[in-house]
């Protein structure tokens, strides 16, 4: 299992936080999800093959964008 943390900006309630968890619940690989949107992040419990680009992808469809890291 890896654990991936990401940085979303456009999360602004607990609705928004489900809707992340959601979208990202239902690729597969994935096993845990936990947005936070006061943190503006969200935490990933995943298969070591789950691509992170497919991950952005998600959320970006969703709406939300991405920092990436530096």
């Amino acid at each position: 299992m890896t654990k991936i943390i990401l940085n979303v900006k456009g999360m602004v309630c607990h609705g928004c936080e489900n809707r992340v968890e959601n979208a990202l619940k239902n690729i597969e690989g994935v096993k845990k999800v936990k947005a936070n949107y006061q943190k503006g992040s969200v935490q990933i419990t995943a298969n070591e093959e789950i691509s992170q680009t497919m991950l952005i992808q998600a959320l970006e469809n969703l709406g939300y964008e991405v920092e990436k890291e530096a």
